[in-house]
């Protein structure tokens, strides 16, 4: 959403959001549907029964992270999801974004078929808006990234609907919503989040992240953002939409040339500058995430002062020194952590942000130092406090610029606006 721009890379005549061929599709709703990429990715499915991936969702392998052999998602058709989502009115939308609107529905917790309202489990459906410029790419990327990818902090695709003009996914419900709602909309019903959750929120995301870089299949997420990290009852960080996913670099190089594609304010500088993008240019999304959970202010706002409008360029100076913590850390968890646990975090970010990839941390580093970080020992007067969060909430922003936490003018490079 926003104002836009992209470049297009002599080196990629063919821009795709995952290099994978074009799904050939079937016209009779409820049949199976091939998805091929001749590289290793590919997917079958069939309406009938339960397929591999749903029956995967408890297995025990899912939770140290697997990239199943197929996707064998459910099928659905356009009638089905009519039907879960009560001809998709308008008291079922959870939320509108580039690629479309997204509805609740019900669906039978055995054969993930439509159930009455309000009966059997409730799951998120995605519907593409017809006039979206990337829909297409991004619903066939979803589909060939994430109905492949097991693992606890990636949200779970169902299955999928393509029927005629129709392209719709389905995923599990998310009951917390996103990130980007907890840290920065002005809602008296959304408690703001401790230092104890957006840690245990970072390291989720962060897990997400490495098992996507250290899978077998190198896969570079490319938009990584408060608003794709969603979160379970339990504040369990998953992260989500897959649409601009890319396979990394094969046969020994260190890059992907590609269009440039993503989000203002979380690009990282190489890829926004040259079109080349490399597995650690999702390390510096995740430094741009990790300043926002810190301080509490978006990462793009115009509506801060001039020269403070881009967060990291406005506050990177400051992240080594200690002196300088209680300037930017956010008033609505002051208290809850020790000064050498938000140093700590504060010199992780800024190693995220180096703006040369191959002196960034890989996530896996950086998941052992988010863990080492939540062992801290707490200051005494915040051991009895609630984990959720402070008590003394006062709805401010942190010391530099008390913003008023309205959404920002973010914008998106071309494509990314979901």
């Amino acid at each position: 959403m926003g104002n836009c721009f992209g470049s297009e890379p002599a080196a990629d005549p063919k821009p795709s959001s995952t290099n994978l061929s074009t799904p050939t599709k079937q016209s009779t709703p409820g049949t199976s549907r091939d998805y091929s990429s001749g590289g290793g990715l590919s997917a079958t499915s069939s309406s009938a029964g339960l397929s591999r991936f749903s029956a995967a969702l408890s297995d025990d392998a899912c939770l140290a992270g697997e990239i199943l052999p197929i996707p064998n998602l459910k099928t659905y058709s356009f009638a089905d999801l009519r039907n879960a989502t009560r001809n998709f009115k308008s008291d079922m939308v959870l939320g509108v974004g580039g690629f479309g609107t997204v509805y609740k529905g019900w669906v039978d917790e055995k054969t993930l078929m439509p159930s009455k309202i309000g009966t059997g489990m409730m799951v998120a459906i995605k519907k593409l808006n017809p006039e979206s410029m990337q829909g297409f790419e991004e619903w066939q990327s979803e589909v060939n990234f994430l109905g492949r990818l097991c693992h606890p902090n990636l949200v779970k695709l169902l299955g999928y609907c393509w029927e005629d003009k129709e392209l719709l996914l389905v995923y599990e419900f998310m009951q917390k919503g996103s990130l980007e709602n907890h840290l920065f909309r002005r809602n008296a019903a959304i408690e703001p989040l401790s230092w104890d959750l957006r840690l245990k929120i970072a390291i989720g995301a962060a897990r997400g992240l490495a098992f996507l870089h250290t899978s077998d299949k190198q896969v570079i997420y490319r938009d990584f953002k408060a608003s794709n990290i969603l979160l379970d009852g339990s504040y369990n960080a998953k992260i989500s939409d897959f649409g601009l996913a890319k396979l990394g670099p094969s046969g020994g190089d260190s890059h992907v040339t590609t269009r440039v594609m993503g989000t203002y304010g979380y690009a990282a500088p190489e890829y926004v500058a040259t079109g080349h993008l490399y597995v650690k240019s999702d390390v510096y999304g995740f430094g741009v995430v990790l300043l926002e959970m810190l301080t509490g202010l978006r990462a793009l706002d115009t509506r801060r002062p001039s020269g403070q409008h881009n967060l990291v360029d406005w506050l990177k100076p400051l992240l080594p020194q200690r002196r300088k913590l209680k300037s930017y850390m956010d008033a609505r968890i002051e208290g809850q952590y020790s000064s050498k646990a938000a140093l700590q975090a504060s010199q992780l970010t800024l190693r995220c942000l180096e703006g040369e990839p191959r002196k960034r941390p890989s996530m896996k580093e950086v998941v052992d130092v988010l863990e080492q970080i939540a062992a801290m020992e707490k200051p005494r007067e915040s051991k009895n406090r609630s984990t959720h969060s402070s008590s003394q909430h006062n709805g401010q922003s942190p010391r530099p610029y008390r913003s008023p936490r309205h959404p920002s003018n973010q914008g998106t490079l071309t494509g990314a606006g979901r």
